[in-house]
C-alpha cells in the first residue's frame, strides 16, 4: 500500500520555498534548490509533496532510464528505441540517502550477469532512476564533497557519465534537484553552494496563529492521512494543471535585451563570480513568467529570481553569512533600472558621463557603490598605524573595541592579519573516522588500494576473477559464467580521507600580547580553520591567560562559530602553558569517549614561555611553569595524541622554548610563516610518524 504525502497546498507559509520548488518544476535547467533552515521546519515534507504535482510522464516500456518515446535518448544504453510504443507512469521521487556511495549514484558493473554470465553489463543507479523526475537529498552537507561534485555536474549537464570496472556508459539524467540542510550541522562549501540553481532559508515563524494552525493541520493529517489529502486534492490539482501549462509556455516566453540587462547590471553589483548566476537569473525569470502566465519577462520577475538567485552566491569565504539584504537588493534593483533603461549604443558613452556628473557635483561623494566601497571619510586614513590597527592602534567602537588605556590584564583584540592558504596538517597513520579531506583513513567509498579475504567493503572484482580463474577445469565449468566458491570472494580495502579533532590551544598571555605578534596568531588561525571547514573538521579551541586556561569553545561541527570566538580573543596576563595543556588533555579525552573513532589534531600556537607553575612556588617559578609545561605535554604525548607546534617567538634574541614543548610533544615545530602552503614547494606533511620535522 502506497504511504499517503502531505498535500503540497495544505502547507502553512514557507512561500519562498514553495516558489522555488514550483519554479525549478516548470524550468528544470534552473539547477536545482537548496533549503537551508533549523530542524523541524518541515523542509522533507514539502519536498515530497512536490513530487505529486508533476505532469505523469510518457516512457519508453522496459527503458530503465525513463526514455520519452517521442524524444528518446539517441545514445541510452537500452536503445535504440523506436519512439512507437509507449507507457505512461508517474514522475519519481529518488531519495539519495546521506551512506550512499558512489556506485549506487552513478550505476556500475553488473556483478551477478558478469560473474553468472560472463557478460559485460551495466546496472543503473540513483541518477538515471531520477531522470525527469525529483532527486532528493537530505542532509545534503553531510554528503561526501565527490558525491555532490557527481550529482551537480549530472545536474548542470543533464548527463551522467560513468567510467569506471570497464564500463563506459552516458546516459540522460534531467532531474529537479532538491538537498536540504541544517547549518548548524556544517556548511557546504561555496564552490558547491554555487552550482545550486536557486537557495531559501527556513525558519519556523514567530507568529502564534501560524503556529497554532501548522500543528492543526499536522495532526489532522496524522488521524485521517486520506481523508485529509481528499479534503485538498483539488487544489492540488489547479497547481498540477497550472505546472504542466507553464512547462508549455516556458519556451515561448521573450526574455528582452532591457531585462537581460537588468540581470547582468544586478550580478555585477553583487560582484558574483563567474556567469553561472546571470544564466541561472535569466532561466527563473522566464520561470516566473511562464508561472504567472506572461508573454515576456517584466521587472518583477527579475526581482523574484534576484531573491531566489543571488543570497547563497554572495558567499565566497567560508565565514560569510548567506543571504542578501534588502536594503541591498533595492538599491541594486534601482542602480540596474538605469542600465534596463539605456540601449547598448547608450553604454559606451556611460564612463564620460559618469565623469561630467562627478565634475557637476550631481552625485554625493561620500555615498559607496553597490559593491561597497567607501569614500574618504568613511573609514580615516588607508595606513595602519605604528600598533598595527587604524588610528594608530585605538580600537573604534565598531570593532567591539574600549580606549586605548587598558588594564595590564587584558587587552583588547587585535584585528586578524590576512588569511592565508594553509598548508595540510595531518594525523600518521591511517584512521577510520569520518568522511572528510584531511588524513588518511579506510572507508567505504575511497580508492580500492588491495584485495582482502576477511574485511573490506563490496567485491573486488578483478581479485575474485583471480582467485576463481585457475579452478574452473576442476569444476567442470561448461557456460559462459564462471563457476565460484565462496572462498573465491575478495573484498576491496578502501582508502580515502577523513575528518578530525583540531584543537586550537592559544596562548592569548601578556608575552603574545605584542599587536603586532597576536594580529599575525590570529590570521594564522582563521587560515587554518578555513582549511579545517574546508577538510570537514571538528574544531575546538583551548585559550590561556592570566592564572588559568578555558574551554573557548567546546569541539563542535560550526567552524565559522570557532572563527567568530577568535575574532573576539582578548590578551594580556600571564602564561599558564601547563594549564593549556592540561585543559587540552582532559578535552580530547572527552571527545575520544564521545567519538572515539575521530582521530585529535592538536594545534598549540604559542611563544614558550610560561610563567605560572601547576602549584604555587616562590623560588623557581619560571623554571618550575616551564618544566610543568614539558611534563603536561608529555601526557598528551603519552596519550597517542598527534601535535604541531607552531613557534610565534619573533626579536633578536630567541629562547627555543618551543622546540623544547614540540620535542616532549614528538610534533613537529612550525614557525608562523611555515603554515602557509604558498611559502612552502607543494602539500607537505606536517606530522609524520615518529615526529620528525616537515620539510
Amino acid at each position: 500500500m502506497t504511504a499517503v504525502r502531505y498535500p503540497f497546498s495544505a502547507v502553512v507559509g514557507h512561500d519562498d520555498l514553495r516558489l522555488a520548488l514550483l519554479l525549478n518544476a516548470v524550468h528544470p535547467r534552473i539547477g536545482g534548490v537548496l533549503v537551508r533552515g533549523e530542524k523541524g521546519t518541515a523542509k522533507s515534507t514539502i519536498v515530497r509533496a512536490l513530487a505529486a504535482l508533476l505532469p505523469e510522464l510518457d516512457v519508453v516500456p522496459d527503458c530503465r532510464f525513463g526514455c520519452a518515446p517521442l524524444d528518446a535518448d539517441p545514445r541510452c544504453p537500452d536503445g535504440p528505441h523506436d519512439g512507437t510504443a509507449s507507457s505512461v507512469r508517474p514522475a519519481r521521487l529518488v531519495e539519495l540517502p546521506v551512506g550512499a556511495t558512489e556506485d549506487r549514484l552513478v550505476g556500475s558493473l553488473d556483478l551477478e550477469r558478469a560473474l553468472t554470465d560472463g557478460v559485460r553489463a551495466y546496472q543503473p543507479g540513483l541518477l538515471a532512476a531520477a531522470h525527469r523526475g525529483v532527486l532528493y537529498v537530505d542532509e545534503v552537507n553531510l554528503l561526501h564533497d565527490h558525491l555532490v561534485d557527481l550529482l551537480l555536474d549530472a545536474a548542470a549537464m543533464g548527463r551522467a557519465h560513468v567510467e569506471r570496472e570497464g564500463v563506459s556508459v552516458a546516459h540522460a539524467a534531467s532531474f529537479l534537484l532538491v538537498g536540504t540542510m541544517n547549518p548548524e550541522e556544517g556548511e557546504l562549501r561555496p564552490q558547491l553552494l554555487d552550482r545550486f540553481g536557486l537557495t531559501v532559508h527556513v525558519t519556523a515563524s514567530r507568529d502564534v496563529p501560524t503556529r497554532t494552525e501548522v500543528v492543526r493541520r499536522r495532526l489532522a493529517f496524522e488521524a485521517d492521512p486520506a481523508g485529509f489529502a481528499r479534503r485538498w486534492e483539488d487544489e492540488d490539482a489547479d497547481l498540477a494543471k497550472r505546472i504542466a501549462a507553464a512547462r508549455e509556455r516556458v519556451g515561448s516566453v521573450v526574455l528582452p535585451d532591457s531585462e537581460l540587462r537588468r540581470i547582468s547590471a544586478l550580478c555585477a553589483a553583487f560582484e558574483v563570480d563567474g556567469m553561472r548566476a546571470d544564466l541561472v537569473l535569466a532561466r527563473t525569470a522566464v520561470a516566473h513568467a511562464a508561472w504567472r502566465g506572461a508573454e515576456s519577462v517584466a521587472e518583477a520577475d527579475v526581482e523574484a529570481a534576484a531573491r531566489l538567485a543571488l543570497p547563497h552566491r554572495r558567499r565566497r569565504d567560508p565565514f560569510d553569512e548567506p543571504g542578501v539584504e534588502e536594503e541591498q537588493l533595492q538599491q541594486a534593483l534601482s542602480d540596474a533600472a538605469q542600465h534596463a533603461d539605456n540601449p547598448p549604443e547608450d553604454e559606451r558613452d556611460e564612463q564620460s558621463g559618469d565623469e561630467r556628473d562627478e565634475q557637476s557635483g550631481d552625485d554625493d561623494p561620500d555615498e559607496g557603490g553597490p559593491g561597497g566601497a567607501s569614500g574618504p571619510d568613511d573609514g580615516g586614513p588607508d595606513d595602519d598605524g605604528p600598533d598595527g590597527g587604524p588610528g594608530g592602534g585605538q580600537a573604534s567602537p565598531e570593532e567591539g573595541g574600549e580606549p586605548r588605556r587598558k588594564a595590564p590584564s587584558e587587552r583588547p583584540p587585535a584585528p586578524p592579519a590576512a588569511a592565508f592558504r594553509a598548508r595540510l596538517l595531518e594525523v600518521p597513520g591511517v584512521g577510520e573516522g569520518a568522511p572528510g579531506r584531511r588524513s588518511r583513513s579506510r572507508s567505504r567509498t575511497g580508492r580500492a588500494v588491495r584485495a582482502s579475504t576477511v574485511d573490506g567493503h563490496g567485491i573486488h572484482l578483478p581479485a575474485t576473477l583471480s582467485a576463481a580463474a585457475p579452478h574452473q577445469s576442476a569444476r567442470g565449468r561448461s557456460g559462459p559464467g564462471l563457476v565460484l566458491r565462496g572462498h573465491d570472494v575478495r573484498h576491496a580495502v578502501r582508502e580515502g580521507r577523513e575528518g578530525n579533532l583540531v584543537l586550537f590551544v592559544v596562548d592569548a598571555s601578556g608575552s603574545m600580547a605584542a599587536r603586532e605578534r597576536m594580529s599575525a596568531v590570529s590570521g594564522a588561525v582563521l587560515s587554518l580553520l578555513r582549511d579545517a571547514y574546508q577538510r570537514r573538521d571538528k574544531v575546538g579551541v583551548v585559550t590561556f591567560r592570566g592564572d588559568s586556561a578555558e574551554v573557548a569553545l567546546p569541539p563542535t561541527s560550526s567552524v565559522d562559530t570557532a572563527a567568530v570566538r577568535m575574532r573576539r580573543l582578548r590578551t594580556g596576563g600571564r602564561t599558564p602553558l601547563a594549564d593549556g595543556l592540561l585543559k587540552a588533555h582532559k578535552v580530547i579525552g572527552t571527545e575520544r569517549t564521545r567519538d572515539p573513532r575521530r582521530r585529535p589534531l592538536l594545534v598549540l600556537l604559542t611563544d614558550g614561555k610560561a610563567t605560572v607553575p601547576l602549584r604555587s612556588n616562590v623560588d623557581g617559578r619560571a623554571r618550575r611553569a616551564v618544566d610543568d609545561a614539558v611534563r603536561s605535554a608529555g601526557l598528551l604525548a603519552d596519550a597517542g595524541v598527534a601535535s604541531v607546534v607552531v613557534d610565534c617567538e619573533n626579536g633578536m634574541v630567541r629562547l627555543g622554548l618551543a622546540d623544547r614543548l614540540a620535542g616532549a610533544l614528538s610534533a613537529p615545530c612550525l614557525r608562523l610563516e611555515e603554515l602557509s602552503a604558498d611559502n612552502v614547494a607543494g602539500v607537505v606533511r606536517a606530522v609524520r610518524d615518529g615526529g620528525s620535522r616537515a620539510a
